[in-house]
């Protein structure tokens, strides 16, 4: 286990082998089995796309959470401090705040930028928070993209995807690629799409400059959470 700071940029214990698994792990069972074949089961027992939404999200968080034990952290007996789950400085809160201002800023600036190209395909959970306004409909709503969404996918896009590129092609080239798959796996909702990728940048600077993947979680819950408590009010 490397106790260095600046080692995980450098080097890490896992090969093309877990980069493929985990890869397959996302785009077949993820994408291919919980998205198109799981929730559309979810959707018909519920009878809701915001509880189904939010059972999916957490079935996908099992998963990949899963996934990145079984295959990158337990065969070789490594702690989850390898995928950056680790304390952060005191200092870091302006970074988070510094930068979950920029991420909402420039979330605003590229939806009305892109807004004349169409609203595309909508979100299922935020069509059924506006169609049902309780106090109930938005803690779900909140739970599901401020807390759940925002620990699984940064550890796993930001915690092994990003590390892992950054190790083999430099900071840029992992900063670029990986919120290029972020983006991608968030098809089919093509209007947030360059919103996506721009968060994706984001989160993985701030995990880049703090070293702790608590530090994009917190900037990833806060800006989802606005934007539920904002969806709420309109």
């Amino acid at each position: 286990m490397k106790t260095d700071s600046i080692s995980w940029k450098e080097q890490d214990d896992w090969g093309m082998k877990e980069f493929i698994l985990l890869m397959l792990l996302e785009f077949v069972i993820v994408i291919g089995c919980i998205k198109f074949l799981i929730a559309p089961i979810y959707s018909r027992w519920l009878d809701n796309d915001l509880y189904a939404g939010t059972l999916m999200g957490l079935t996908i968080a099992i998963t990949l959470v899963l996934g990145i034990y079984l295959i990158a952290l337990r065969p070789q007996k490594l702690s989850w401090s390898e995928v950056g789950i680790k304390p952060f400085a005191k200092r870091d809160w302006k970074i988070i705040l510094f930068l979950s201002i920029i991420l909402l800023t420039g979330a605003v600036v590229i939806v009305v930028l892109t807004s004349f190209i169409g609203n595309g395909w909508e979100n299922s959970k935020t069509e059924a928070i506006q169609k049902n306004v309780t106090f109930f409909t938005v803690f779900i709503a909140f739970i599901s993209a401020a807390v759940i969404s925002p620990i699984y996918e940064e550890i796993f896009y930001r915690g092994f995807l990003y590390r892992w590129l950054r190790t083999r092609i430099g900071f840029m080239g992992a900063l670029l690629l990986s919120s290029l798959i972020f983006t991608i796996i968030h098809i089919p909702t093509y209007n947030v799409m360059p919103v996506n990728f721009f968060s994706g940048i984001i989160f993985a600077f701030a995990y880049e400059r703090t070293n702790s993947i608590w530090v994009p979680v917190i900037i990833h819950g806060l800006t989802n959470g606005i934007m539920v408590l904002l969806t709420s009010l309109g």
